[in-house]
């Protein structure tokens, strides 16, 4: 078995401290990518054959697209300013359209504006989503007595509480399924959407808080499209970060998975990798909870349990292409579907709208794509690809009247693909980087944190590139001062 130390002047030249990243999606290779601009030795060990994670490019019926998450928040800087500093400044695009639809009650309605992840400030800004009664109840909001929340509490019990349970089933749950595929009855206000959370402390009024929401977003008005795309796929990302961490040096080693992670007696730590055992002086896990949970059980059990406890949602994309020709869609991006209504399908995206340039890659061709799954929900993943497809041209057709044969079609499945965040996540969040503190050289990063979109995972891995910056500090004074760090200073 080979054992590897390259953390020493004499391996990196001006470079002092080795990093080992541990898992290769965007926080990994975000991470990696941090700590090679502050002068570390980064390795990134991949347990899959590929980097990326979550994002991932294909293509169908020769159009290139995106297998996995699509677009990336551009109200947050991360994500765009990552794309920007490895060199897709120029292939960065919002979406051609910004309307969407909401498929209830037995029929597409336009998706309502003035609401905060579907929280309405007004009744009126849901009409013709929700029924007379469901907006009369919003109506009582404003004469309830205050719903104390307290240290966190269900996204969708606090809202029925105050404005019915009509609003979380028709617009909430959809909005959040679509980020978590979770059940908005079990989703921490307080981590996915604190806003609401904050307006909840302060406001008796729900509808109150929100249009306080809506005045500050308002007067501090950003420019610019809220979400962003990447031509050729979001996808490509990770791969221009991978390309970047190894043309500044770094080492990427994919089909590598890290077993085991011990502290050394002479201090930082040791990683086996298959048959690789590598010696570093810090090292960022950056992996689903399970794998970092099986990772740390040893060095610290407490975080290990705590990760072991983080419960995933799995969930399939059906990406169908069609020939365009006497094909007519309903305007827009796509749409939402309301479990409540009892449809297999949880959404869809007319990716052919949405993304110019895969309407420009082929004129001819029509691309679609729909999701499965939510946490809870197993039958539905159990069935076959072509089941799959079935159930998804079947849903098409009864909310546009898309009845074509395919061109071709793709099912992609993310087994365990996203962590759920239940009420208390802040706090085992908190647990776990308490118990991670206590060892020096560690830090994690992820999903599983802070957030699932892409630049909540970028800011995740900076933060935890930027702890372990300070803990390299002391390696970097003692190479460059040996005696003196080691027999004090003058006077001592």
């Amino acid at each position: 078995m080979g054992s590897e130390r390259v953390g020493d002047m004499s391996a990196t030249g001006s470079r002092t401290g080795h990093v080992v990243v541990i898992g290769a999606g965007i926080a990994g290779l975000a991470a990696a990518h941090r700590l090679l601009g502050r002068s570390a030795r980064v390795t990134v060990l991949e347990a899959a054959d590929r980097v990326g994670g979550k994002l991932l490019p294909g293509e169908i019926a020769g159009v290139r697209v995106d297998l996995g998450a699509e677009s990336m928040l551009a109200r947050r800087p991360e994500a765009v300013a990552l794309a920007r500093e490895v060199g897709l400044d120029g292939r960065l695009q919002p979406p051609a359209t910004a309307s969407a639809s909401i498929w209830t009650r037995g029929a597409l309605r336009p998706m309502p504006k003035g609401h905060v992840m579907g929280v309405p400030g007004t009744a009126a800004a849901l009409a013709g989503v929700l029924s007379e009664e469901g907006l009369a109840r919003i109506e009582r909001d404003a004469d309830l007595p205050r719903t104390e929340v307290g240290d966190d509490v269900a996204v969708g019990e606090y809202v029925a509480a105050r404005l019915g349970r009509e609003v979380v089933d028709r617009l909430v749950e959809p909005l959040l399924g679509g980020v978590y595929a979770g059940d908005a009855y079990r989703i921490s206000m307080r981590s996915a959407v604190p806003q609401l959370f904050q307006a909840a402390r302060t406001h008796a009024s729900l509808t109150e808080g929100v249009r306080e929401i809506q005045a500050k977003a308002a007067a501090g008005q950003q420019t610019g499209p809220v979400f962003m795309g990447i031509e050729g796929g979001v996808g490509t990302l990770p791969l221009a970060v991978a390309g970047s961490v190894r043309a500044r040096g770094g080492e990427i080693l994919t089909g590598t998975p890290a077993t085991e992670l011990r502290v050394e007696a002479a201090g930082g730590w040791r990683i086996a990798a298959g048959e690789r055992v590598l010696h570093a002086d810090a090292v960022v896990v950056a992996v689903p909870a399970p794998a970092a949970a099986r990772l740390l059980r040893e060095e610290s059990p407490q975080a290990a349990a705590e990760l072991a406890a983080v419960e995933y949602a799995s969930m399939a994309l059906v990406t169908l292409a069609y020939r365009r020709r006497g094909l007519t869609l309903p305007e827009g991006s796509g749409f939402l579907v309301p479990p409540v209504d009892g449809r297999t399908i949880k959404a869809s995206t007319f990716a052919s709208h949405k993304w110019g340039w895969i309407a420009e890659e082929d004129p001819d061709v029509l691309v679609l794509r729909t999701s499965v799954g939510r946490h809870g929900e197993t039958e539905i993943l159990q069935r076959d690809d072509a089941a799959l497809v079935d159930v998804s041209r079947h849903d098409l057709r009864e909310a546009t009247g898309l009845d074509a044969e395919p061109l071709a079609t793709r099912v992609t499945r993310w087994t365990d693909g996203l962590p759920q965040y239940p009420v208390g996540h802040h706090a085992r969040v908190a647990r776990i980087r308490e118990h991670v503190a206590r060892l020096p050289g560690l830090a994690v990063c992820g999903a599983q944190y802070d957030g699932v979109g892409i630049p909540a995972c970028i800011a995740s891995a900076y933060a935890a590139a930027d702890q372990l910056d300070g803990d390299l500090s002391g390696i970097r004074a003692l190479a460059a001062n040996p005696v003196h760090s080691l027999h004090g200073g003058a006077g001592e």
